[in-house]
C-alpha cells in the first residue's frame, strides 16, 4: 500500500504530534492524533495510527498501543516512521533483537535517516553487536563527518573490536579538528587525550603513548592520572630511573597507597630481602607518620626480622588506638610462623601493659595511656577467634568491656565471636547491645539487621532497616526499590533455612531483576557518555556490564535459588497438609493440637496483615497514578508480581534453575560449586554429557573435593546401571571414565579416595556417604567413618560437625537417631557455645536477672 501523503493542514498537525511526544505532551499529542483520525479521509493513516500507538504507551496502555501500531504499520508498509514507531514499541519491552530488525525495514524505505541510525546503533552496542555497531557508525561518520559523536562512536567500535590501532588513529584525525588553546582548560578535550592515550597503551604503543603525554601534558587536567600513567608507561619501556623518580614523587603526594609502593619495587628491582626492605626504611625515615610503609614490608619479611618490624607496627599502632589494626594484619593469618610471632608478641604486651604500663620492661621509663591495653585487648580477642579460640577471645572481650563498657566496637567484636562459635541468636543480642549505644549509625544498623537475618529474625531485622528508610512506605520494599541487595540475599538465605522457599525465590528473583536494570541502566549511558566526553569512563563500564553477574551479590542468590530450585524437585511442594505432616511426624496428640491451633492463629494473622498490606499497597497506587497522570510523566508497563506461593509451585523447578545457572558457567566458571551444581541439575534431567563436561571442569579446579567426589561415584553408578542411553553415549562416557580413573568401578574408587583422604573429616563423610549409597550393608562402618573426632584428624570445625549431625538425623548414613545424639554430646564438649549442638528442648537464658546478656554456654565453658 502506498504511503499517504497528507495535505498541509494535517501535515502541520503531524509534526506537532511529533514535538509533543519529544517533549513528552502526552495529552496534547493525542489530542491532535484525534483531529487527523476524525477526518474519514484519513482515518487509517498508518503514521498517525502509530504515533497514537507510541503515544498511549507512554501512558501505559500497551495492549492498545500495540494494536494500533500494529494497525497503522498494515496500512502503510512503506513508511519509515511506522518500521521506526514499532521499533520504539518492541524497544520499549526490552524485545531489542525484534526492535533492531524493526529499525532495518525502517532504514530499506529511508536509508540516511539519521535518528533511526542512532536508535539502530544505541541497540547494537547495547546487545554488544560489535561489527554492527561499526557499520553504522560509520554510515553515521559519512552523514554527519562535523559532529564529534560520530568520530567518537566510530573510534569506539573498533576499539570494542580490540582493533586499537584504527581506534587510535580515528582520534587523533578527530583530534586535529579541535581548534584548543594550550592555556585553555578544557575537561571534554582533557579526556579525550586520556582516552587517546589509553587507546595508544593498550594497543602496546607505549613509546607513542609517552610520547603523546609529554606533548599534551598541559592540556590535561587530571595530573594525577598523567603522573600514574607515566610511571605506568616507563615501566613497560624498561626506563626504570625515569619510573624510579615518578612514584619517588607519586609516593610524596600519598604516603598511604600501595599501589606506589608495588611501582616504586618495580622500577628499583632490589635483588634480595634486605634491598627490599631498604625501600621501606627510606619511606619511614622521609614520612614518620606512615603506616603503609611500615605495613608492606611484614608481607615478605619472616623470623627475627618480621618480628622487629611488626613490633613497631604494633606498638605505633596500639598507642595511637587503631581499631583497625587486626583487619591490615588478617592477610598475614594463612602463614602459621608469623601467626606465633604475632600471638607471643601481643600477649606479651598485655602482660607487662598490666604490670607496668609499658610494652616492655626494658623501655625508657616511658609509660603508655590506659587506652593502649584496651585496644591490645580488642586486638587478642580478634587474634584467639580468627584462630578458632573462642573462649579466649570471649575472656579478652569480656576484660575490655569491663574496663570500658560504652566503646561500641568492643560489642561488635563480642558478636562476631559468638557468630563464629555457631551462636548466631546471642551474637545477634550482643549486636543489638552494640546497635543501642549508637541509634544514629547506619553501619551498626546494618550489621545488627544482618545478624538479625542469620539468626532468622527477620520482622525484627525489617524493624532495624526501617530506623533508616523512607517514611510512609514498608522497609522492605524501600530497601527493594534501593536495591539493598545484601538484605534480600541475606533475607532469601534465612528464609531458606526456615524452609520458607517461596519467600526466599522471591528475594532471589528480586535481585535478578536488580542485575536486568542494572544491564538496562547502561543504555541512556551511550549517548551521554559521548556527548560529555567521559569516554574512559564508558569503556569501562561497558566492559564492567559484560561481566556484572559475576558479582557476588548475583552468585548468591543463584546459588540460594538453584538449592531451592533442586530440594523443590526433590520433594515437591502440592498442599500445605504435606508440609504440616512433616512437620507433626514426630509430636505427640497434645503437641499435634496445640501445633495445629498455633498454625490457625498465625494464618489468621498472616491473612490480616496481608489485607491490610494490599489496602496500603492500593492506597499508594491510586495515589502515585493520579500523580502521574496529572505530571503526565512516562509509565512503563507494570511488572509482573512475585507472589511466594506461585514461585514455589512452578511446574519445572530444574528449567527455573537452569536460568539461574547460565550466567555462572559463562562467568564463574572457575568456582567448583558452579561447575557442582550444574552437575546436580543435570544428574536430576539424566544429561549425561552434560554431567560429564561438568565433573571434568570441576576436576580441573579441585580435583579432591569431597562434593565432587559424591558427584563422581553417583555418575559411574548411573553411566553402568542406566537402561536408557544410547549405545554411542554409553560408549564415549566409559572411554572418558577410563581415561580419567582407570578401570576401577564406583565401590573401588570409593576406597582408593577414603584410603587417599583418611585423616580429613570433610573427606571422610563424603566417602562414608558414598559407602551407604552404593551398599546400605555398611551403615555401621559409615557412622564409624563420619563420627570420628580424634584430634589427629584434619579440617575439623563447627561447620563440618554440623554438617555430619544432620547427616546423621537424615538418611545419608542410613538409620542412626541413636548415634546422632551421642554425637551430638560429643560435638557439644569440643563446641560449647553452638547452637546446633545444644541438648533437644534446650533453651538457652538470654538474660540473667541483673540484666546482663551472658549466657548457660558462656558459664559452661568457664567451667571447662
Amino acid at each position: 500500500m502506498p504511503t499517504v501523503t497528507l495535505p498541509p493542514k494535517e501535515n502541520a498537525l503531524f509534526k506537532r504530534i511529533l514535538r509533543c511526544y519529544e517533549h513528552k505532551q502526552y495529552r496534547n499529542g493525542l489530542k491532535f492524533c484525534k483531529q487527523i483520525l476524525s477526518n474519514p479521509k484519513f482515518a487509517e493513516h498508518g503514521e498517525t495510527l502509530a504515533m497514537k500507538g507510541l503515544t498511549l504507551n507512554c501512558l501505559g496502555k500497551k495492549e492498545e498501543a500495540y494494536d494500533l501500531v500494529r494497525r497503522g504499520l498494515r496500512n502503510d508498509l512503506r513508511s519509515h516512521v511506522c518500521w521506526h514507531v514499532y521499533g520504539l514499541l518492541q524497544r520499549s519491552d526490552k524485545k531489542y533483537d525484534e526492535a533492531i530488525k524493526c529499525y532495518r525495514n525502517a532504514l530499506k524505505w529511508d536509508k540516511d535517516n539519521l535518528q533511526i541510525l542512532r536508535d539502530l546503533s544505541l541497540l547494537q552496542i547495547q546487545m554488544r553487536d560489535l561489527e554492527g555497531y561499526r557499520e553504522t557508525r560509520y554510515q553515521l561518520l559519512q552523514l554527519r563527518p562535523a559532529q564529534r559523536a560520530s568520530w567518537i562512536g566510530y573510534a569506539i567500535a573498533y576499539h570494542l573490536l580490540e582493533d586499537y590501532e584504527m581506534a587510535a588513529k580515528i582520534v587523533e584525525e578527530f583530534r586535529k579538528t579541535q581548534q584548543t588553546s594550550p592555556d585553555k582548560v578544557d575537561y571534554e578535550y582533557s579526556e579525550l587525550l586520556l582516552y587517546q592515550n589509553q587507546v595508544l597503551r593498550e594497543a602496546g604503543l607505549y613509546k607513542e603513548a609517552l610520547e603523546h603525554l609529554s606533548n599534551y601534558e598541559k592540556q590535561i587536567c587530571d595530573k594525577l592520572a598523567v603522573e600514574e600513567t607515566r610511571g605506568e608507561v616507563l615501566l613497560k619501556l624498561e626506563r626504570l630511573d625515569e619510573a624510579t623518580e615518578v612514584y619517588r614523587r607519586l609516593q610524596e603526594r600519598n604516603p598511604e597507597n600501595w599501589a606506589y609502593y608495588r611501582g616504586l619495587e618495580n622500577a628499583l628491582k632490589p635483588s634480595c630481602v634486605e634491598e627490599r626492605q631498604k625501600i621501606y626504611e627510606d619511606a619511614w625515615e622521609k614520612f614518620p607518620k606512615g603506616l603503609v610503609p611500615r605495613r608492606l614490608p611484614l608481607n615478605f619479611l619472616s623470623g627475627e626480622k618480621f618480628r622487629e618490624c611488626l613490633d613497631r607496627y604494633l606498638r605505633l599502632n596500639f598507642s595511637k588506638g587503631c581499631p583497625p589494626v587486626f583487619t591490615t594484619l588478617k592477610s598475614l593469618y594463612n602463614n602459621k610462623e608469623k601467626v606465633a610471632i604475632i600471638e607471643e608478641l601481643v600477649v606479651g604486651y598485655e602482660t607487662t601493659l598490666k604490670s607496668c604500663r609499658m610494652f616492655n620492661q626494658n623501655d625508657d621509663g616511658k609509660e603508655e595511656p590506659p587506652t593502649t591495653l584496651l585496644w591490645v585487648q580488642y586486638f587478642l580477642a580478634q587474634h584467639y577467634n580468627i584462630i578458632g579460640q573462642q573462649t579466649l577471645a570471649l575472656e579478652y572481650i569480656n576484660a575490655a568491656i569491663e574496663s570500658t563498657p560504652t566503646l561500641i566496637e568492643l560489642f561488635l567484636i563480642k558478636a562476631k565471636i559468638y557468630k563464629h562459635a555457631g551462636n548466631i541468636k546471642e551474637a545477634a543480642q550482643w549486636m543489638d547491645e552494640a546497635q543501642a549505644l549508637d541509634t544514629a549509625d547506619r553501619f551498626i544498623n546494618s550489621k545488627c539487621a544482618k545478624y538479625m537475618l542469620k539468626a532468622g529474625m527477620v520482622k525484627e531485622a525489617e524493624e532495624m532497616c526501617s530506623k533508616f528508610t523512607r517514611e510512609g512506605a514498608s522497609a522492605v520494599e524501600n530497601l527493594n526499590e534501593m536495591q539493598c541487595m545484601w538484605f534480600q540475599t541475606e533475607c532469601a538465605l534465612a528464609y531458606k533455612s526456615m524452609n520458607k522457599f517461596g519467600e526466599a525465590l522471591k528475594k532471589c528473583h528480586e535481585i535478578e531483576r536488580h542485575f536486568v536494570e542494572i544491564t538496562d541502566d547502561q543504555f541512556d549511558f551511550h549517548t551521554y557518555c559521548m556527548r560529555k566526553m567521559t569516554l574512559r569512563s564508558y569503556v569501562d563500564l561497558l566492559k564492567l556490564e559484560d561481566v556484572l553477574r559475576m558479582h557476588p551479590f548475583y552468585y548468591k542468590a543463584a546459588i540460594c535459588a538453584i538449592q531451592i530450585y533442586l530440594s523443590l524437585h526433590d520433594n515437591p511442594l502440592t498442599d500445605d497438609s504435606k508440609e504440616l505432616q512433616a512437620e507433626s511426624a514426630n509430636l505427640s496428640d497434645k503437641e499435634l493440637k496445640k501445633l495445629r491451633n498455633k498454625q490457625r492463629r498465625a494464618q489468621k494473622k498472616a491473612q490480616l496483615e496481608e489485607e491490610k498490606k494490599n489496602a496500603e499497597k492500593e492506597k499508594q497506587l491510586k495515589n502515585q497514578k493520579k500523580k502521574k497522570e496529572d505530571d503526565d510523566e512516562e509509565i512503563g508497563g507494570p511488572k509482573e508480581e512475585l507472589i511466594p506461593d506461585k514461585l514455589v509451585k512452578v511446574e519445572n523447578p530444574l528449567e527455573e534453575a537452569v536460568k539461574f545457572l547460565m550466567p555462572l558457567k559463562h562467568l564463574v566458571k572457575d568456582k567448583i560449586d558452579t561447575q557442582l551444581l550444574a552437575f546436580e541439575i543435570y544428574f536430576r534431567k539424566e544429561k549425561y554429557l552434560l554431567m560429564l563436561q561438568s565433573v571434568k571442569r570441576a576436576l580441573a579446579i579441585d580435583p579432591d573435593h569431597p562434593w565432587l567426589h559424591q558427584c563422581l561415584v553417583r555418575f559411574f553408578k548411573g553411566v553402568s546401571e542406566s537402561k536408557e542411553l544410547l549405545e554411542v553415549v554409553r560408549t564415549v562416557l566409559k572411554q572418558e571414565i577410563t581415561r580419567l580413573f582407570g578401570d576401577s568401578n564406583a565401590m573401588s574408587f570409593n576406597q582408593a579416595y577414603l584410603n587417599k583422604h583418611s585423616n580429613s573429616i570433610p573427606h571422610r563423610l563424603a566417602a562414608a556417604k558414598m559407602m551407604v549409597y552404593l551398599d546400605s550393608s555398611t551403615e555401621m562402618k559409615a557412622i564409624e567413618l563420619a563420627t570420628a573426632l580424634d584430634e589427629s584428624l584434619d579440617n575439623r570445625s563447627i561447620q563440618i560437625c554440623t554438617k555430619v549431625l544432620e547427616c546423621l538425623r537424615g538418611a545419608a548414613l542410613g538409620d542412626c537417631k541413636e548415634r546422632a545424639e551421642s554425637y551430638r554430646a560429643e560435638c557439644r564438649k569440643l563446641y560449647p557455645y553452638t547452637l546446633a549442638f545444644t541438648p533437644p528442648g534446650y533453651e538457652e537464658n538470654t538474660k540473667v536477672a541483673n540484666g546482663d546478656v551472658s549466657t548457660e554456654t558462656e558459664e559452661l565453658a568457664n567451667d571447662m
